[in-house]
């Protein structure tokens, strides 16, 4: 399991560009609450408490992740491969529901 751990933390460190100060700076923010889906319709949505979580996962030394991190781990990377396939919109996406989908997940698509 540790060969499977150690590929998943390194997707994950490839997948998620953003600190976890800015991932959190970017989940106060209007944007981050008003995309994604919501359970139920109502509440938080599921890409912004992702979110969150990833900014736990972040702060942990890697001794300290479990095999529930790494579960999520595993699905933030295929979140964000799957999403940047799709491709964002043609014109603005700096300010589009794309990108700040992408972001609720930890990734910026317009930082290097």
């Amino acid at each position: 399991m540790a060969e499977d751990h150690d590929q998943i933390y390194a997707d994950f460190k490839e997948a998620v560009n953003m600190t976890p100060a800015a991932l959190e700076t970017f989940l106060d923010t209007d944007e981050s609450k008003e995309v994604g889906q919501k359970k139920d319709g109502a509440g938080e949505s599921v890409g912004h408490a992702s979110g969150r979580r990833i900014v736990a996962i972040k702060r942990k030394k890697k001794a300290e992740l479990t095999d529930d991190d790494y579960a999520h781990m595993k699905k933030v990377v295929g979140y964000v491969h799957r999403h940047l396939k799709q491709g964002g919109p043609d014109d603005d996406v700096a300010h589009s529901p794309w990108r700040y989908s992408l972001m609720n997940w930890g990734h910026d698509p317009v930082k290097d």
